[in-house]
């Protein structure tokens, strides 16, 4: 993008953290594993919707980050000395959102993606500094609207999958509604799309994807590995929330060949938290997002293999190994499996709430969603832990947050700590023993119908937004046929399975490890499994503790086998 103006900004100021400046001793550790390069005016750096292969940081002259092309281009930041470019995407190999541009000559020190990896596990507060900062600037992506954009009509199923997929992955993504926004019919028309073609992502305005399936999407983004290669892992993990995270960390960082599958997304249930607060080592609380991202980042650094979205259909063992069908038709292969599948929020049954799903009725509350409705009166309903800690993070902005209990009482199922936040909290109005009937609207939520489950009376709350949070359904349909579940399809393990396929166990002289299922190599932790405290910490050192007794059952498998010789 030879000659390109330079923007009249001001170098990019830190920004809670977003924009630091490096110390000359954290650039001389970066020098070490890097090279210098000259640039001249206008030279390109990288360019948004292609993969950033490169970390960069600007030694003298300046660097703009822009948004746009040719003509639309405009300057988002501009980069001095001492500086560092990039998001998240640098460090999980996603494509760019946004293109960097010399605006001043002047020297850059760049520093390859492996390089980096190394460099920032052998110097932690330097990795801390970056890996915060590109948290940050992704939040703030998603807070300005930046990133590709989702074309097609809200009341179409596929324009609500695509972005509640790209929400629950945390992209920047800008959505144009064809009922509402005067600009997306002219754009379709430029583009050559026909509306029965809708929803179309448009990738940074020179690649057109006609109704993407998550996959095709993915892969174009660079969430999405290659194809798992067609051998057995040691380790397979199916579910990519703490548990499944805290197994591929363990497993890889053992020496496991681990590969991880998840339907949606990464984080889990836990991803769409505004904030965790009761994780051991972080006493002011963690954000759901950072707490994935960083898992991810730890698993890819031990050579772990996560494909999002890529959805288990079945299971079954064939002569010792486990063998996972995916919904794609493909087969994973591996030694032993570790189920951490989780539980998702219950749908609400109610007139309206089916036909408002993603346009006001949610299942999660993270900034994605959030920014939907800021500045409006929304409900939540919920007694637990994540409703309560929804509505804390909805009253930043919102001026009145109702919270729908159907209980008597906030006690029976929330921490003392958020109970006493939301008593004081002067935009949060409680309502007990209170449902939700209907919910209202034209073409987006309007209002929420409550009941008083004592008196039956009815009242109309004035909402834009209602945000669900009622029990939990376990992740274990594809299952269903292969492992013993309990009555309400959690996975039973351990001594609760010791008499499911007895012979078997006899074979192998042993029972059922803790957290076994009642097939052998198949292990269960998290939320899915039958019995478990439903933490975040307890599903990580369930994680963790599986990778140990999977190592255990290699070990007896690969004595007996050497039995049979």
């Amino acid at each position: 993008m030879t000659g390109t103006p330079a923007p009249t900004l001001t170098p990019a100021a830190d920004d809670h953290g977003a924009y630091p400046r490096l110390t000359d001793d954290q650039i001389a550790i970066l020098r070490s594993c890097g090279r210098v390069r000259r640039c001249r005016e206008g030279e390109q750096l990288f360019r948004a919707g292609e993969t950033s292969e490169e970390f960069f940081v600007v030694l003298s002259g300046t660097v703009a980050v822009v948004e746009g092309h040719g003509d639309q281009e405009h300057a988002v930041q501009l980069h001095g000395p001492h500086s560092f470019l990039g998001e998240l995407g640098v460090l999980e190999g996603q494509s760019a959102f946004l293109s960097a541009v010399v605006s001043t000559p002047g020297e850059v020190l760049v520093v390859a993606p492996a390089a980096l990896r190394d460099v920032l596990s052998r110097e932690p507060a330097l990795g801390d500094v970056i890996l915060r900062a590109y948290l940050l600037r992704r939040t703030m992506l998603a807070g300005t609207g930046t990133g590709f954009r989702i074309i097609g009509s809200a009341f179409s199923p596929d324009t609500r999958r695509l972005l509640e997929f790209a929400a629950r992955n945390r992209l920047p993504y800008r959505w144009a509604d064809l009922e509402k926004d005067t600009e997306a019919e002219a754009l379709l028309t430029r583009l050559g799309v026909a509306p029965e073609e809708t929803p179309v992502v448009v990738w940074h305005d020179y690649r057109v994807l006609r109704n993407p399936s998550n996959a095709e999407l993915a892969q174009v983004i660079g969430l999405r590995t290659e194809t798992v290669a067609r051998v057995v892992c040691d380790l397979l993990v199916v579910g990519a929330g703490p548990g499944g995270l805290a197994a591929a960390v363990y497993g890889a960082s053992e020496g496991l060949s681990t590969v991880v599958l998840d339907a949606v997304a990464t984080g889990g249930q836990a991803g769409t938290s505004p904030r965790i607060e009761i994780y051991l080592g972080f006493p002011a609380g963690i954000s759901g997002m950072e707490l994935a991202e960083r898992a991810v980042l730890q698993a890819n650094r031990f050579g772990a293999r996560i494909t999002v979205p890529a959805e288990a259909a079945g299971l079954q063992q064939r002569d010792g190994t486990n063998v996972v069908r995916l919904a794609d038709g493909g087969t994973v292969s591996a030694n032993c499996v570790i189920v951490a599948t989780g539980a998702r929020y219950r749908r609400l049954t109610a007139p309206g709430v089916e036909r408002f799903e993603g346009l006001g009725v949610h299942y999660a509350a993270t900034l994605w969603e959030a920014r939907t409705c800021r500045r409006d009166t929304v409900a939540v309903v919920g007694g637990g832990n994540s409703a309560g800690q929804a509505a804390l993070f909805l009253a930043r902005e919102s001026p009145t947050v109702h919270l729908l209990v159907r209980g008597g009482d906030l006690g029976h199922s929330m921490s003392r700590y958020l109970i006493d936040r939301i008593e004081r909290h002067p935009r949060i109005h409680v309502r007990l023993r209170t449902e939700v009937t209907e919910v209202t609207g034209e073409d987006r939520v309007r209002s929420v119908v409550v009941e008083d489950n004592r008196t039956r009376e009815r009242q109309v709350l004035a909402a834009r937004a209602l945000f669900v949070f009622i029990g939990a359904r376990p992740g274990t349909s594809w299952l269903a046929d292969a492992v013993t579940l309990d009555p309400r399809g959690f996975i039973p393990t351990g001594q609760d399975v010791a008499d499911v396929a007895a012979d078997l166990w006899k074979t192998l002289a042993r029972a059922p490890l803790a957290l076994e299922t009642g097939l052998p190599g198949v292990f269960a932790v998290g939320d899915v499994r039958s019995g478990s405290v439903k933490r975040v910490a307890s599903a990580v050192g369930e994680g963790a503790m599986a990778v140990r007794l999977a190592h255990e059952h290699l070990g007896d498998r690969a004595r007996l086998m050497r039995s049979r010789v």
